[in-house]
Order: C-alpha cells, then sequence, then structure tokens
C-alpha cells in the first residue's frame, strides 16, 4: 500500500469541495457550507491563489486532503501556516495520512524557517484531539475564538 501526498491540480476543485462536505458533515456543518466548485478553483488556482490544497491518495485514491494558508505573526515578525480543513475519508483512517498531511506541513515551515504551524479542533471531537495531542501539538487555551458574520458584519461594515 503506497501513500502520496501532493498539490491539488487545477481539475480537482470538485474533488475539494467534495472534500469539504464530507468535512462539514462530519461536524454537523454542513448547513454552513456555501462554496461552490467555481469559487475553491479561484481561491486555489486562479491568478493570486492566497491558499493551498494538498491531497493525499492511497494506492492511487483520494483518501484525505489538508487546506492551508500563510499567516503572519506581528509579535514574531514571521509568517507561519495555518490549516485551515485536515479530513481523512473513514475508511483510509488509521493508516498515518492525517500525520503524514499535518508532518509535510511542519516540513514546510521547517523549510522556510517559519515558526508555528496552528489549527482549530472542535471541543467535542475527541479522537482528533488525542491525535493532535500525540503529534506534540499544545491546546492555545488562553485564547478565544471571536467571530464576526452575517447580520452583525452587515451592521459594523456599514458602520464605518
Amino acid at each position: 500500500m503506497t501513500l502520496t501526498i501532493r498539490p491539488a491540480r487545477p481539475d480537482e476543485a470538485g474533488l475539494v469541495l467534495t472534500f469539504i462536505r464530507e468535512l462539514a458533515e462530519f461536524e454537523e456543518l454542513l448547513h454552513e457550507v456555501t462554496a461552490n466548485e467555481g469559487q475553491l478553483a479561484q481561491a486555489l488556482f486562479g491568478p493570486d491563489p492566497k491558499v493551498s490544497c494538498d491531497i493525499a491518495e492511497w494506492d492511487g485514491a483520494p483518501a484525505g486532503f489538508a487546506v492551508w494558508f500563510y499567516t503572519y505573526s506581528t509579535f514574531s515578525g514571521r509568517h507561519g501556516i495555518w490549516l485551515e480543513d485536515l479530513y481523512v475519508r473513514p475508511e483510509f483512517r488509521g493508516k498515518g495520512i492525517g500525520k503524514a498531511l499535518i508532518a509535510g506541513l511542519a516540513k514546510r515551515c521547517i523549510d522556510e524557517g517559519l515558526p508555528r504551524l496552528a489549527w482549530w479542533v472542535l471541543n467535542w471531537n475527541e479522537p482528533s484531539r488525542v491525535f493532535y495531542r500525540s503529534l506534540g501539538a499544545n491546546a492555545q487555551s488562553e485564547w478565544t475564538v471571536k467571530r464576526l458574520d452575517g447580520e452583525a458584519l452587515r451592521r459594523l461594515g456599514e458602520s464605518a
């Protein structure tokens, strides 16, 4: 059995969207997915892409993905990587695919001199939390995520 991790190709926006939907369904957030294939193609493969995607294949079959982008820390004065989505299809779990996807991003950080790789994990997703701890990831409990969207975002934006 062979594992291959490679950058997503321009003709794979549909596959990326399928992975996003599968992840959202697992996270019970499918109702929040509004992205479409065209938007993903533009974001990943347009003239000035701001996000990247790695595809994991197990014996040539699409097994999972990682969507990521560069961040910036004003405190360190350096970029890092934000892992937006990590997903491995259930039938491929336990084969080291998730670890390999994250390890590839960690290697990119090391190779590019980036001091951090960060991501979110849902509080109720204990299997993922255990997995991330096994990699040496630390929870950042001193931070609380805040988000403006919908009506609150519109109101505030219109007040500017």
